[in-house]
Parts: C-alpha cells; sequence; structure tokens
C-alpha cells in the first residue's frame, strides 16, 4: 500500500471484516467490489478502497452487515472502528490546504537582555477567502485523521522557509512535527535544498521541535537533529519543563536553544515552585551548551526575574504578538 503522507494522492483506505456474520458475506462484498473496478487489493479478511468509491461500501455495511465488526486504517495507522470514518471524509478540504499551500506565516519576536529583536519564530496560519483564519489545532487535527501530517508539515516547513528570506540576518525559528518525518535523507532534503536555492545562510534557521515533550523515539529524533546539524542548521527543543530531567538524553542532544515552557514562565516572579523548575532548567541548558529560551512572558516582572536569574532570550505577547510582517 502506497504512502499516503508522502503524497497528496487520493487516499486508499484500507478494510478488515471480522465477526460471524460478516465473514460469510466477505466474499460477496469483493467480488461487488472488483465488478465495479472499485477495489484496489485484498488479502485474506482486508481489502483496500479508492477513497471515491469507500460510500458505495459504507452504505452496503451499514444494511447488510454487522458494522461494529468492521475497522478500518489509513497507511497502516492504528485500526479505527467504522463508525469514525466520517472523521476522514469530512475532512477532505485538508487535500487542497496541503497541495495548494494555503497557508503563510505570522512573525512573532524573540529579543535578548537588552529587548533587541534576536530572532522570530515563524508561524503558521491558514487563512479562508472570507479573510478569517482556521486555527491550527483544527489544520493538524485535520491532516491527522487523514494521515496527511508528513505532507502538512512539509508545506509548512517549506512557507516558512521562504517567509524567512524577509528576515534580513535576523534567526528564523522555524517548528517542525518529529513523528511525521521517516527518514531524515528523503523528508527533509527539500526543505534543506529550499534554503539552499534562496541563499539562506544555513545557520540563520533554527528547526524548533514541537511538542519536545511528546517524543517517545528519541534514537528517531537524534537522527533529525544530526542530519540537520550536518547541513550547518542549529536547532530548539519547545516546551521543555520537568519531564526532561535526563541530563544524559539532553547532553546526547544537545540543543543549540532549550525553551522553557510556559506554564513555568507565566507568573514566574510570584512562584517558588516555578522558579525551582526554571532554575533547574537553567542548569541543565548551561551544562549542556544550549542557549535558554523563555516563551510565554506577558508581564514585566517575569521578564525580570528570568533575566536576573540569568536566562539569555526571551518570547511572549509582552515583546509583541504574532504579525503579518516582522516589526
Amino acid at each position: 500500500m502506497e504512502c499516503n503522507n508522502c503524497q497528496v494522492n487520493e487516499l486508499k483506505i484500507e478494510f478488515k471484516v471480522e465477526g460471524y456474520t460478516n465473514i460469510p458475506l466477505l466474499a460477496g462484498v469483493l467480488e461487488h467490489l472488483k465488478r465495479r473496478d472499485i477495489l484496489v487489493d485484498a488479502k485474506g479478511n482486508t481489502f483496500i478502497v479508492k477513497e471515491s468509491d469507500v460510500r458505495d461500501f459504507i452504505d452496503f455495511s451499514h444494511d447488510h452487515m454487522d458494522a461494529s465488526q468492521i475497522t478500518y486504517r489509513i497507511s497502516k495507522q492504528p485500526w479505527e472502528p467504522m463508525e469514525k470514518i466520517d472523521e476522514v471524509l469530512d475532512v477532505k478540504w485538508i487535500d487542497e490546504v496541503i497541495k495548494k499551500q494555503l497557508m503563510i506565516c505570522h512573525y512573532q519576536p524573540i529579543v535578548d537582555i537588552e529587548e533587541q529583536v534576536f530572532a522570530y519564530e515563524l508561524l503558521a496560519r491558514f487563512p479562508k477567502e472570507d479573510g478569517s483564519m482556521i486555527y491550527p489545532n483544527e489544520i493538524f487535527s485535520a491532516a491527522k485523521a487523514r494521515g496527511r501530517l508528513y505532507s502538512l508539515d512539509r508545506a509548512c516547513r517549506m512557507t516558512a522557509v521562504k517567509h524567512a528570506t524577509s528576515l534580513k540576518g535576523k534567526k528564523a525559528f522555524i517548528n517542525f512535527i518529529p513523528t511525521s518525518i521517516y527518514s531524515p535523507e528523503f523528508c527533509l532534503k527539500s526543505t534543506t535544498a529550499l534554503a539552499e536555492e534562496l541563499g539562506i545562510d544555513p545557520v540563520e534557521l533554527v528547526f524548533e521541535v514541537v511538542e519536545t515533550e511528546k517524543v517517545e523515539d528519541i534514537e528517531h529524533l537524534k537522527k533529525i537533529l544530526a542530519f540537520y546539524k550536518e547541513k550547518g542548521f542549529e536547532y530548539a527543543l519547545d516546551d521543555v519543563g520537568e519531564g526532561y530531567s535526563t541530563m544524559e538524553m539532553l547532553a546526547d542532544i544537545k540543543p543549540n536553544y532549550m525553551k522553557l515552557d510556559m506554564k513555568y514562565v507565566q507568573g514566574i516572579s510570584n512562584d517558588l515552585n516555578k522558579q525551582a523548575v526554571a532554575k533547574k532548567f537553567l542548569e541543565k541548558a548551561v551544562e549542556v551548551g544550549s542557549i535558554p529560551l523563555a516563551e510565554g512572558i506577558e508581564e514585566r516582572e517575569d521578564f525580570e526575574w528570568l533575566k536576573e536569574t540569568g536566562y539569555k532570550l526571551f518570547q511572549g505577547y509582552y515583546f509583541g504578538k504574532p504579525t503579518a510582517a516582522p516589526i
């Protein structure tokens, strides 16, 4: 079964039929699908159907089969109950967003201790025709449902690299989802090739791991970051907090930047527990040679406390919200 994640082609959905009511009907179902040129492939009690023909099978299964004993999956993802398949079919619009790259980037400043702009984080935004925005969580949920996370992540990365050309020497922090990347050599080559084509100095791009705390395959993450490092790019870990307590792991990864999760930043000037976490985080950053960055700052008092404690970079609404152009 071809990888739906690598290209935005028509989905091919795999079904698994089980249960004493369904199995006797399976041969007839497959013959019907084959006769109508709907069937893509079949093996045992599983078969694959193109998305454009899925409704036909769904209608039949609800009328003549026990739908509770039928599951589906996309691109070898976990099997899901048939009742959830509408969640996949109803968000087909995400395919057009990805194919046509219907996205832009907004710029949020990252400042130094002098409150001078050091870099910008490039944040993907998805405008509708009426000027309103589709929320990122809706976009990424739709992509995940259809097995499109890699394609969406790639489109966002490519868009961000293009937007980085307007920063004139300032660094650009670009998010990426490590779990969407299968092989760094293949999945990231288009990003690095685009940066080279646009004449961007690799050291000006900082690739930021999204949802650092949720990364389970550390060895895979290390391969991705090693690829970026080999190409001359820098990288950052975001939302780091108490969960990243294994010094050996951080020492292996050696991120150029470590972002302290905003939940430990907001209100830190008056919260001893948050202060303890921030100090421990700072010690880790110094030990592994990373630059500590506090994100989510909204109050002057929190900025002052973090600056006096030894943090070097800062981000948050206090310094500027994401805007359509660099400030």
